[in-house]
């Protein structure tokens, strides 16, 4: 190595991690009007639920889910309720286009380039990228599951909680439940959140990247359903994301819910890693 290059090498002092560039992160995601719009469609989820439940002229059917025929019991079953209804399509769809926007939108504008020579380096960015699909998930996740304690303890009360094994809990330990619900489900969205980051470093096009994610989680959605391929199911990315009702039992029945958070965490792991892998050797000179 000549003189020259031992200077320079010298004169680039070693950067310590900052929080900024998690928090710029942050401020991107939660301020630009598509994602508020995104969140606010969320919101209102709960709220329609509440309110149609509210204004019927009789009780749900035998054949509607067991959060929805405990509404009228307790107000905490519409956060339940509308976690159930959101987790098919909204929240996936929520998260993935956070996620397929995550890197494949900084190349379609042309930041990404410049994100890299401040100086950033690659793997320091995708953590910072994939922190913040990970709180974004959190952040829907819970707003669903406030908004819908909200509205539901106005229109239909409190009080103990009876448990899908038909005992009772205080309120203060439902509140508690519907928070594991929620914390449980946000884990699995962030899974998925990995897979969108992924995809998003194939591409240089966010709504492709978004749309890739979505129809990943449809499969895994439709293959879950197929009894012809239920040695499959174990593995399948949403296989256990209804196990959060488990949570809503007496005593809790943690195996599904072990099970859903390693199989999250296997997700998020090997997705995270093959985004990094694709990312180190990306061109993004151009």
């Amino acid at each position: 190595m000549s003189a020259a290059e031992l200077s320079a090498t010298a004169a680039v002092p070693a950067r310590r991690p900052s929080p900024r560039f998690l928090a710029s992160e942050l401020r991107l995601v939660l301020r630009r009007r598509r994602n508020l719009a995104g969140l606010a469609v969320l919101a209102a989820v709960p709220i329609f639920i509440a309110i149609a439940v509210k204004s019927s002229a009789s009780q749900p059917g035998a054949d509607a889910p067991d959060f929805f025929r405990s509404i009228t019991e307790n107000g905490l079953f519409v956060s339940l309720a509308a976690l159930t209804v959101e987790l098919g399509i909204f929240l996936p769809l929520a998260v993935a286009a956070i996620a397929g926007d995550a890197v494949a939108g900084e190349a379609n504008l042309g930041t990404l380039r410049y994100l890299l020579v401040v100086p950033v380096s690659r793997l320091r960015l995708l953590a910072v990228k994939y922190t913040a699909i990970v709180l974004f998930a959190f952040v829907a996740t819970f707003l669903v599951a406030v908004v819908g304690m909200v509205i539901g303890l106005a229109l239909f009360g409190g009080g103990n909680l009876t448990t899908l094994s038909g005992t009772q809990i205080s309120f203060t330990e439902g509140l508690g439940r519907v928070a594991l619900a929620s914390a449980y489900l946000g884990c699995a969205l962030a899974s998925l959140g990995a897979v969108g980051l992924f995809i998003s470093t194939l591409t240089e096009q966010p709504i492709a990247a978004t749309i890739a994610t979505v129809i990943f989680s449809a499969a895994s959605l439709i293959l879950d359903s197929i009894p012809q391929v239920d040695w499959l199911h174990p593995y399948l990315l949403t296989h256990h994301w209804t196990a959060f009702g488990d949570l809503l039992r007496t005593p809790i029945a943690w195996s599904g819910v072990v099970q859903g958070l390693y199989v999250a965490a296997a997700y998020a792991l090997v997705f995270f890693l093959a985004a990094w892998a694709r990312f180190a050797g990306k061109d993004v000179t151009n």
